[in-house]
């Protein structure tokens, strides 16, 4: 609750007014019973008119009063309530979007979402009934027992007994209610991330016409959070007439005292039994509000563990950068570690490359899912030099795409470290990091929008030109200056009026507009022709022989797309093993050349030789072009 009242605060003005007008309204309340009395026993029992005249007008006034406080009270209390919920929103989003990936897989985005919409309600009513109901309770019930006291000292005992019977019952609902509708959240989490997962693969279920096993799934959830609504609500059901009735019995009892020691007093037994009521109604919303709190109570514990996660600038890691010798084997990429490829011992080598020509290395790096028994990456080793382009190929599951993920640090190295440019990534600011590197996944992510908007993701001060060069580098002006609007042509939520390689060739436009030093492109050309693809990975040469300081990790399923990298690393169980150029891991690598032959086969080795060949020619122009540009 401490993180509500803190958000209350913030708009403690607002608050304040709200209970200075409830504060006037309760004690208009409390104040008509005792006017009416006096109307009662000084006027019409003493038939004098100008008594109950009298009295009536404070009454009207009073009441008149009253209702000012309430219009007042609504009011602020509504604007401060609704003002404090946007800003647990606004907030609570702000920091989900400063977690690490690993915080969001585990709080999972079906119940993130759950938290930021439905807790947050929960605190919003709950504040906006604390200020229009709760303190009214207290004030009410405080104020009646005192005046049915006055009125009628001898009923002390029995609005005593009647309270304390209450109040253990209200402490019964509250300590049961809490677990219960803890459960009722959980159950919504879960409720909602199988509709979310619907949603995002609706094609895919109606495909395989798999409608009725989610059906029955999400009728399964629904079940379960029906039941565990169910428990929490027979709570309140039970303790909620139990609280009435003794309240009710009370009012019996007092009617009883009254009528045995003060049978003259009708105008004080009447205010008796309002105040009686009074009470009734507001231990009633005492019981509505706590159930309330309870929830709140629940949402807020929730809503709190998303603040308590540790955000990205704050995951720095506390190693030291390590100097390695090592050595190029020629292709752009030095293999430091046990690989196929690498030579066993490098310090002797006459020329080991100058460290401001790495543009990162990867020491002794592994990392592993937080629910996984195994690593998904395991004692890494890779050094590659700035301006070359490395292909990366293996098997599902071989670990690429959370290799290249530890770069821009959606993840932290479980141990090892990765240097960029000679500097651990760990100590640089991530936003900073993230300027330096621009990643295209394998699905694309388009915003609602415009082609402009989304180009203008990736840098918002593009110019023109840039935008053009970016989407002609792509191969996307072949579809865009078709369209109606070109670049201001109107694309839906994640792109669903295009096809899968037009989504790609934007989301690479959208990296390329940034003009990265690491460019990482994981297997973000696999829904394109085998044309187009050629004709993309040409222009990322183009580009990288222009820039002469891009990086450029390409990650494919397919030896077509990586064959013409400046050099290739075989993964395989989480680990690099094997580097070289294409000809070289044909002639060392099991795994590549099993790839291979998987894909190409044997009866293209002749074509496959020529190519090979020429793929050397071609590597021998770009480490010229390399060292011509060090030099």
């Amino acid at each position: 609750m401490r993180l509500i009242f803190g958000y209350v605060r913030r708009h403690w003005g607002l608050a304040a007014i709200a209970v200075a007008f409830l504060t006037i309204e309760t004690l208009s309340d409390l104040l008509q019973p005792t006017l009416m009395s006096m109307i009662v026993d000084d006027g019409v029992a003493r038939r004098d008119v100008n008594a109950v005249l009298n009295w009536g007008v404070v009454m009207l006034a009073v009441a008149f009063a009253g209702a000012i406080g309430a219009v007042v009270r609504n009011i602020y209390a509504s604007r401060a309530s609704q003002l404090i919920g946007k800003d647990i929103r606004s907030d609570a989003y702000g920091k989900v979007m400063s977690l690490t990936f690993e915080e969001v897989d585990r709080l999972q985005p079906g119940a993130i979402i759950t938290r930021i919409t439905n807790d947050v309600t929960q605190i919003q009513n709950f504040t906006q009934g604390l200020m229009r109901v709760m303190l009214k309770s207290p004030i009410t019930c405080i104020g009646a027992i005192a005046l049915i006291i006055m009125q009628i000292p001898e009923q002390a005992p029995v609005v005593a007994a009647i309270l304390a019977i209450a109040g253990v019952l209200i402490w019964m609902n509250m300590t049961r209610s809490f677990p219960r509708f803890l459960t009722v959240q959980k159950a919504l989490d879960k409720l909602g991330t199988i509709s979310r997962e619907f949603l995002r693969s609706v094609r895919v279920v109606k495909a395989f016409g798999a409608q009725r096993q989610e059906a029955e799934r999400f009728d399964a959830a629904a079940g379960d959070f029906a039941t565990a609504n169910i428990r929490a609500t027979r709570v309140n059901a039970t303790y909620g007439p139990l609280i009435n009735l003794t309240v009710n019995m009370g009012i019996v009892a007092l009617l009883w005292l009254s009528r045995a020691q003060n049978p003259g007093r009708i105008g004080a037994l009447m205010a008796s039994m309002n105040y009686m009521t009074q009470v009734l109604f507001a231990l009633g919303r005492v019981a509505m509000i706590l159930n309330s709190s309870v929830r709140a109570s629940a949402s807020s514990r929730r809503i709190g563990e998303i603040f308590e996660q540790p955000s990205e600038e704050r995951v720095i890691d506390s190693g030291t950068v390590v100097d390695s010798d090592t050595v190029s084997d020629g292709s752009g990429v030095v293999p430091a570690g046990s690989g196929e490829t690498a030579p066993p011992d490098n310090r002797n080598q006459p020329n080991p490359p100058d460290a401001k020509h790495l543009a990162l290395r990867f020491t002794s790096v592994s990392y592993r899912y937080a629910s996984a028994a195994d690593d998904a990456v395991h004692d890494v080793d890779l050094s590659v030099l700035r301006g070359v382009t490395l292909g990366i190929i293996g098997p599902t599951g071989s670990g690429k795409s959370t290799l290249v993920s530890l770069i821009p640090r959606f993840y932290e190295p479980s141990r090892g470290h990765i240097e960029l440019d000679g500097a651990d990534i760990a100590a640089i600011d991530v936003e900073t990091l993230r300027e330096r590197i621009a990643l295209v996944p394998q699905e694309p992510v388009l915003f609602s929008g415009t082609i402009r908007s989304n180009l203008l993701w990736g840098n918002p001060e593009a110019s023109e030109a840039q935008l053009r060069e970016a989407v002609r580098l792509a191969c996307a002006s072949e579809f865009i200056d078709e369209l109606p609007n070109g670049l201001d042509s109107v694309i839906g939520q994640g792109g669903v009026n295009l096809s899968g390689g037009q989504k790609q060739r934007i989301s690479l436009a959208r990296a390329l507009t940034r003009r990265p030093e690491v460019l990482i492109l994981d297997d973000c050309t696999s829904a394109l022709d085998s044309t187009t693809e050629q004709r993309v990975l040409d222009h990322l040469r183009e580009l990288a022989a222009h820039e002469q300081g891009l990086t450029t990790m390409l990650i494919s399923q397919r030896i077509s797309t990586v064959r013409r990298c400046s050099s290739i690393a075989v993964m395989d169980g989480g680990t690099v093993v094997a580097t070289g150029s294409h000809d070289a891991l044909m002639e060392c690598s099991p795994q590549y050349r099993s790839i291979y032959d998987s894909q190409i086969g044997e009866t293209c080795s002749d074509e496959q030789h020529s190519d090979t060949q020429h793929s050397g020619e071609q590597h021998s122009d770009e480490l010229q072009t390399g060292e011509e540009a060090r030099q």
